[in-house]
């Protein structure tokens, strides 16, 4: 995970001048990832990060962890955190950023709800963009995506996603082994009861980071805000499908069809709630 967030901020960071450097700026932080991007230096970013939020539990988490890598015992970090968290917190981040688009990247790894609007702001102000995944939650905003990629390019910055599982060795592993014929042979065409390819991911509202229990924000069990697990943790396995088996190709849309699916709800008892999330009651 933290190689794919180290490489996609260093490649955004190689798209700048080389005589600038990069400023990072956070805006809405919710998500453990956001502060992943911080775990280390990075050569050509500035120490110093600026971040824009609302003044909320999820900010104080954030700036906890980044505060973490600053004070551990072994290879310290040194950022500075520049913070504002006033209502207007979107528009100064996008006037911030504009001073010198080129050279800033904003992280975007939080609540899903508002994900493709501060997308498509900071795309068109010209400004990259290193945003989690989902980028979208809703199918209706699948459009909004697809041009924010298309004014990327007509600006000359770079939307990336932290797709993460891609710079895992053991995924490295499995891609070279698949794609050699003389030991793996080739995909056959597959069918639903006898699929070329199966993927499997457990996604667990409960996880241990670094030897602590990981603090969720409340709303990260609304699907409006967070998103289903269809858009979460799927995002990682559709995209190891593709860069294994067909690394050249773009898939359309038409290209895809949903033969049968289910879903259902996980129970959560108020004290596991009250573990996972902090907040006494539902």
């Amino acid at each position: 995970m933290l190689a794919a967030v180290l490489t996609g901020a260093c490649a955004l960071a190689a798209h700048a001048r080389k005589d600038e450097t990069v400023h990072l700026i956070t805006v809405d932080p919710g998500h453990f990832h956001a502060a992943l991007v911080q775990k280390f230096m990075l050569p050509g970013v500035s120490p110093e990060v600026r971040v824009f939020a609302p003044d909320s539990d999820d900010l104080a988490q954030h700036l906890k962890r980044v505060e973490g890598f600053n004070s551990r015992a072994q290879d310290p970090t040194r950022w500075v955190q520049k913070v504002y968290t006033g209502d207007d917190y979107l528009k100064a981040a996008v006037d911030s950023a504009g001073i010198a688009p080129r050279s800033h990247v904003v992280v975007l790894s939080g609540n899903n709800a508002r994900k493709s609007e501060y997308i498509t702001r900071f795309i068109e102000a010209g400004v990259n963009v290193l945003a989690d995944k989902p980028m979208v939650i809703r199918p209706e905003e699948l459009p909004a995506l697809a041009a924010a990629f298309e004014t990327a390019k007509k600006n000359g910055v770079l939307l990336y996603d932290i797709m993460t599982e891609r710079f895992e060795i053991t995924t490295i592993l499995q891609r070279e082994l698949s794609r050699n014929v003389a030991l793996f042979g080739a995909l056959d065409r597959g069918s639903a009861d006898e699929p070329a390819i199966t993927k499997i991911s457990v996604h667990n509202f409960s996880k241990v980071v670094a030897g602590a229990q990981l603090i969720r924000p409340q709303w990260f069990f609304d699907p409006g805000q967070q998103g289903a697990g269809i858009v979460d943790v799927t995002t990682h396995l559709v995209d190891l499908v593709q860069w294994e088996a067909f690394p050249n190709e773009a898939l359309k849309p038409s290209d895809a069809r949903v033969l049968s699916a289910r879903r259902w709800a996980t129970p959560v008892t108020r004290e596991q709630f009250s573990r996972v999330s902090g907040a006494v009651d539902f």
